[in-house]
């Protein structure tokens, strides 16, 4: 009987870990950035660089920020680039939308931090085999913008392949 319980206990944890290791994100990138003092000024860009192989592969692009609840707006403005590996660049102006309307904080919030996980691309592709890089610079009209505290970037593995 003892043998059997801990027969049990053993498969109940083999399988307990199987499960957890097989549901995660498949992630090809990711890079954390912490801002010092919990403020981003203007001329702090923040970089990600990412090396594609694959350009069958389909991703979905993908930002954290970690905000202050005393943050004082309810969106952050921010420019996002993208460097090509030709040499080309492209911008864009994204307003990420860190409360609701009635001003409630959207995501994840513990103590003195909120996190929110904010889809910026998803289904993206890369048609030419190289480095890429995204730079993220605050738009704001402060300088510098006070209570955000990390911006994370994410380049997830998707389960397609283009053309499928």
């Amino acid at each position: 009987m003892q043998v059997l319980n801990r027969f049990s206990v053993f498969m109940a944890t083999i399988l307990g870990l199987l499960v957890l290791t097989a549901c995660g994100p498949d992630y090809h990138f990711t890079k954390s950035v912490d801002l010092p003092n919990d403020d981003w000024a203007y001329d702090q860009v923040l970089d990600f660089e990412f090396e594609i192989t694959d350009t069958l592969q389909i991703y979905n692009l993908i930002l954290d920020i970690t905000h202050h609840k005393d943050y004082a707006y309810q969106n952050l403005y921010t420019q996002i680039s993208t460097y090509f590996p030709s040499g080309e660049a492209i911008s864009k102006t994204l307003s990420l939308e860190l409360a609701n309307t009635a001003g409630q904080w959207q995501g994840k919030c513990s103590g003195t931090y909120c996190t929110l996980r904010i889809p910026i691309q998803e289904g993206a592709y890369f048609n030419i085999p190289g480095v890429y890089k995204i730079s993220l610079t605050q738009f704001m009209r402060s300088d510098p913008i006070r209570g955000i505290k990390n911006i994370s970037f994410f380049v997830e593995k998707t389960d397609h392949k283009r053309g499928e």
